[in-house]
């Protein structure tokens, strides 16, 4: 049977960061201690949002779904990651490898979605604050919310089931970190055409909608900052659109870049090419849920002041 003669692999070979292994130690401890940030950052901040009733509100309910995101995005990838960095061992069942893609596209979409979402809750609380209760009710931001969860779900379920149902040879060297969806296809011995074209039809809607959404949102925020008189007024938001644009950027420019490039066999097949990948996949994979604790409550008074509540009232009890 055709199946049989080809679909032969029953794990795949992590390559990573193979025969270098100061690099290998190098990136065990940096990547480490951004996993800690990122459990340690996020974590405070679902924790406050939970715990204090001031911030109740749609914008920190998005702010716990991202913190929660990240941490379930960043899980289903580092501690493999770092187990492999130490161990000769580097492989992956193909049960395993879909669970990681599966996780990974589906968190990776709904990151997308979700930061959409809150760039259009943050248009309407500034160009709009007088409907901000009755647009931002709480059966619709739980909606937005919620559904950016299901697209993600059922963007990855698709994905993953067209890629695992592929004729994969010999060959079962994975030139990344992880099971990163783009890697496990380079190793088919079919013809993955088909599957380029439904990621690359994914990846524009559940990308660059949410982005062209983020774009238009903060265009007409910038536009409602200009008409501010005051200094004092503009400093507050400008701030805080500098901020979140700084996550856009670096999330959704990195994943384009990743995901929308043109793709050929040949281009497939370059070593030049897979440094890079792994490099994008690092930025936004690690770098950008360990900047967001920091983005979203260094700078945000709500959230200092939520903690320092906190720690007083833990204080009292004892």
């Amino acid at each position: 049977m055709e199946w049989e003669n080809h679909t032969i692999l029953v794990e795949f070979f992590l390559k990573g960061l193979s025969g270098h292994p100061r690099l290998e130690l190098l990136f065990f401890v940096l990547i480490f201690i951004m996993y800690v940030v990122i459990l340690l950052g996020n974590g405070t901040l679902i924790l406050i949002s939970i715990l204090d009733p001031h911030l109740h509100t749609p914008m920190y309910f998005f702010l716990g779904n991202l913190s929660f995101l990240d941490i379930c995005y960043t899980t289903t990838s580092i501690p493999s990651m770092l187990v492999s960095f130490l161990s000769e061992r580097k492989t992956i069942s193909l049960s395993g490898c879909a669970v990681q893609m599966f996780l990974g596209l589906a968190m990776g979409t709904t990151e997308c979605v979700l930061l959409g979402m809150m760039a259009f809750d943050h248009y309407v609380a500034i160009c709009n604050p007088l409907r901000y209760p009755i647009i931002m009710s709480k059966d619709a931001y739980v909606s937005m919310a919620a559904g950016s969860w299901i697209i993600g779900a059922v963007n990855s379920a698709v994905q993953t089931v067209f890629v695992v149902q592929l004729h994969f040879c010999r060959n079962n060297i994975i030139n990344h970190f992880t099971c990163e969806i783009l890697a496990v296809m380079k190793l088919a011995c079919a013809d993955i055409s088909g599957n380029e074209f439904i990621l690359l039809v994914t990846t524009t809607l559940f990308l660059l909608t949410p982005l062209l959404l983020i774009i238009v949102s903060y265009t007409l925020i910038i536009l409602s900052i200009f008409k501010i008189s005051s200094s004092e007024g503009r400093s507050k938001p400008s701030s805080t659109c500098s901020a979140r644009l700084t996550v856009v950027i670096t999330f959704c420019g990195t994943i384009f870049l990743m995901y929308m490039k043109p793709k050929s066999q040949e281009t497939l097949n370059s070593d030049d090419l897979d440094a890079t990948d792994k490099l994008i996949f690092i930025f936004y994979r690690v770098m950008t849920p360990t900047m967001n604790p920091f983005i979203y409550s260094l700078r945000n008074k709500d959230v200092k002041e939520a903690v320092k509540h906190l720690l007083r009232r833990k204080n009292f009890n004892k």
